[in-house]
């Protein structure tokens, strides 16, 4: 977690068979909705910061004029703050249910270790990561179309740029299709390896704030699959867990880097909003003496996106 804010986790509570039956609900949000259908709940990101309902295909821009092929549903851990497509409604209870397990059997006992490994009270993350508070930690569904041979020559087989998750944590469902790559230490591209039935666990900005630094957020990104596996789809299924809206970013122990003046620091809500809204389709300037990396300011913050 100090060095790349990842790692994965087995025993979870999930069986292979539970975890067939969530990626096949989250296949009906794409498969068995019409286009139509998912313009009527298709999030408003940039007048609200929120991902909440369906990001269409080619809303994010890449690089080169290229924009994406990405399919998202977003659902908040309350699936009942706002309407969903007829496809959805008879699985509602079962992705609740799907939240809550994920939200206090996987993700409180990640923070307690993540607090005693700085020193803190065994609660002292949990207690800003409340399953009844108001925030924005949801359950994603996404899936990922392949791109024409020569979309790919002009991203560089780049399908979403590298970047970090805005909350705490993010739970990935690992799944076989390849794509996932984390930034190494060195500076290359790692393959995320795909372990069967296990999470993949990154750290995102909130948590690197909170820690001071300790733990790093995951740079991440989705890349062209190896040659034997293009051409296919690739479905996604994620908790992104968020501290509740209403929490400063500060350092709760002595930070190694000071990201903003205290007074300064962003809610968790400022940050989201702030951060989603402005995702893919910002203007991003060219990194000083860096040739692949693009810098944003979110709430004073320098934001890097890296291709």
């Amino acid at each position: 977690m100090e060095t790349h804010g990842f790692f994965y986790v087995i025993g979870h509570g999930l069986s292979p068979v539970d975890n067939q039956r969530i990626f096949d609900i989250a296949d009906l949000a794409f498969a068995s909705v019409s286009d139509d259908e998912k313009r009527q709940y298709e999030a408003k990101i940039q007048q609200t910061g929120s991902y909440q309902g369906y990001k269409l295909r080619k809303f994010w821009h890449i690089d080169n004029g290229v924009r994406d092929e990405v399919e998202i549903y977003s659902i908040n851990r309350d699936t009942t703050k706002r309407q969903h497509p007829e496809a959805i409604r008879p699985h509602l209870a079962e992705i609740e249910a799907f939240a809550r397990h994920n939200h206090l059997n996987i993700l409180h006992p990640i923070l307690r270790l993540l607090a005693l490994g700085l020193g803190l009270p065994e609660d002292a993350l949990v207690d800003l990561h409340r399953y009844s508070s108001l925030g924005e930690s949801y359950v994603r569904f996404m899936k990922y179309y392949p791109h024409s041979s020569e979309d790919e020559e002009k991203t560089n087989g780049v399908w979403t740029k590298g970047h970090t998750d805005i909350g705490s944590i993010t739970i990935l469902y690992s799944q076989p299709v390849a794509a996932l790559q984390m930034l190494s230490s060195s500076g290359e591209w790692k393959w995320v390896r795909h372990l069967e039935n296990a999470l993949v666990i990154n750290a995102g900005d909130a948590l690197e704030f909170l820690s001071g630094g300790a733990y790093r957020a995951t740079i991440h990104r989705v890349s062209q699959p190896p040659k034997d596996q293009r051409g296919y789809t690739r479905l996604g299924v994620f908790y992104f867990c968020m501290p509740d809206d209403n929490v400063k970013l500060l350092p709760l122990v002595a930070p190694k880097v000071r990201r903003f003046v205290d007074a300064d620091a962003p809610t968790m809500e400022e940050w989201r909003k702030g951060r989603t809204a402005a995702y893919g389709n910002s203007q991003l300037k060219r990194a000083e003496g860096e040739e692949r990396i693009e810098e944003e300011v979110i709430k004073g913050v320098v934001v890097k996106h890296y291709n």
